[in-house]
This record gives structure tokens, C-alpha cells and sequence, in this order.
């Protein structure tokens, strides 16, 4: 296993719930180093921009107002495994199906308002922490 980098985000829902101690926490106890975090509030045309990918879905709309409802707190993280490692820790997107003692099994609201978001692979990882962190930042 390669020390990767990956972004991790706790989205609007979670804040607004006071969770950001207890998700940071938790990925720290996984193992994972902060190399950077960000609080912001996404304006709507950036939450369309950071989620183009799902343009076409029938999700999108919702999705995108929800991710520009509130402040969000983005994380560049990093250790062995680390994309892999994040989506173990965070479960599966539907809280319903995710795992006992992940994070969207305990916090999620349901499978838009499921907390946090994690890269899903190598490629996406590099251009979303570009979206948030320059390199230069990196502790």
C-alpha cells in the first residue's frame, strides 16, 4: 500500500449539527494527517462546478443547493491507502446501507444529507483537492 491524499468534506447538514469535531476526531483515530482544512460556504455555481460530474443526474439540483445551503469544511487528508481507507470510514452513500459504526450509519440524515464526502479514486482525489488546497498549502 502508497501514502495517498485524498479530499474528505463534512457537508452543510453536518455542521450546522456540530459534528465537525467529532468527524475530524474520528479520521485522526483512522490514522489519517490533516495536511490542510478549509471552512467555506460554497456558492451555488460552485457546488454545480465541484459536482459536474453528476450533471446529467436527476440528483444534481438538489444535491448542489444543499452543498451551497451552508458552510462546508474541506480536508486534504493523507495516509497509507487513503481513498480506500476514507470510504471504509465513511460507509455507503445510502445511510440505509452503510455499515454499523461508519460515519453516515451514525450521522447521516438521509442519502443526500449523509455527511461527508470522500474521493472516490486516484484521479478525482487530484482534482479535488486542487478545487480547494494549492499545493503550497499543505502542512
Amino acid at each position: 500500500m502508497a501514502i495517498e491524499r485524498t479530499l474528505g468534506m463534512i457537508k452543510p447538514d453536518a455542521v450546522s449539527r456540530g459534528l465537525i469535531g467529532k468527524i475530524v476526531g474520528r479520521y485522526e483515530e483512522e490514522g489519517f494527517t490533516i495536511l490542510g482544512m478549509r471552512v467555506l460556504r460554497l456558492s451555488k455555481r460552485q457546488a454545480e462546478a465541484f459536482y459536474a460530474v453528476h450533471s446529467e443526474r436527476p440528483f444534481y439540483g438538489s444535491l448542489t443547493d444543499m452543498m451551497s445551503s451552508g458552510p462546508i469544511v474541506a480536508l486534504a487528508l493523507e495516509r497509507e491507502d487513503a481513498i480506500a481507507g476514507l470510504r471504509a470510514v465513511m460507509g455507503a452513500t445510502n445511510p440505509e446501507e452503510a455499515a454499523e459504526g461508519t460515519i453516515r450509519a451514525m450521522h447521516a440524515l438521509d442519502i443526500e444529507r449523509n455527511s461527508v464526502h470522500g474521493s472516490d479514486a486516484p484521479e478525482t482525489a487530484a482534482v479535488e483537492l486542487r478545487f480547494f488546497f494549492r499545493e503550497s498549502e499543505f502542512i
